[in-house]
């Protein structure tokens, strides 16, 4: 591997990591809703978080390329703050990868909340226990295995991106060049040997994440011996 990939794996390290805490802290909120609400815009929602499932991600991509363009409303107010605009920029690819790694954080977060039942809570509530005390003592210890599984898919659904972060970061070495584009780069330029590499490493991080998650989630764990 030369400096370019090299640059490329510590980019997309450095993407998927920042992407899997924003969509901790934004993704809790969603997830918990959609878990409890009662509300007629539950169906709503819950299609507009998991619309990337089946949205293919150069649409995705080409609708946040132009509302963060100079013409669109997240670029204007961008550019009104001082900020400029986020296409080709780190901050865009952050902000794209959100979006297209959203269900894969929201949904096994859901499913955690929505299997701890009302009992728990119940209980915490005769406690004389807050709403916020019994969400980090009694919730969050119970949804532990949606977070660990919320935290994996998101950050290697992340990692194997490449028409989202095509369509907002281009291909800038060291900026928005992740290791699928480079991947693409060196197939474009008949470099297979270096194809290899990246590919292979990519084949073994993949197998990884699911045998972390299949072993480690305690719920995948019993359904395997059943």
């Amino acid at each position: 591997m030369d400096a370019n990939d090299l640059g490329a794996i510590w980019l997309t390290l450095k993407l998927a990591s920042v992407v899997t805490l924003l969509l901790l802290l934004a993704g809790t909120p969603v997830a918990w809703w959609l878990a409890r609400t009662r509300s007629r815009l539950k169906g709503v929602v819950g299609a507009v978080v998991a619309l990337p499932l089946v949205l293919p991600p150069t649409v995705l991509g080409f609708y946040l390329l132009l509302a963060m363009g100079p013409h669109g409303p997240v670029g204007r107010l961008t550019e009104s703050l001082g900020l400029g605009l986020l296409p080709f920029t780190f901050p865009g690819l952050v902000i794209a990868s959100v979006f297209y790694s959203l269900p894969f954080m929201v949904q096994p977060l859901q499913n955690a909340f929505e299997a701890i039942g009302e009992r728990p809570l119940e209980v915490a509530a005769t406690l004389r226990a807050s709403p916020w005390d019994t969400f980090w003592s009694v919730v969050v210890p119970l949804a532990r295995p949606g977070f660990l599984s919320g935290a994996i898919l998101a950050f290697a659904h992340t990692v194997g991106e490449f028409g989202v972060v095509l369509m907002i970061g281009g291909n800038i070495p060291d900026k928005t060049r992740v290791v699928s584009v480079q991947i693409y780069d060196h197939v474009e330029a008949l470099e297979y040997a270096q194809s290899h590499w990246l590919a292979g490493c990519m084949v073994v991080f993949s197998f990884l994440v699911l045998l972390m998650l299949y072993t480690l989630n305690p719920q995948t764990a019993r359904r395997r011996e059943r």
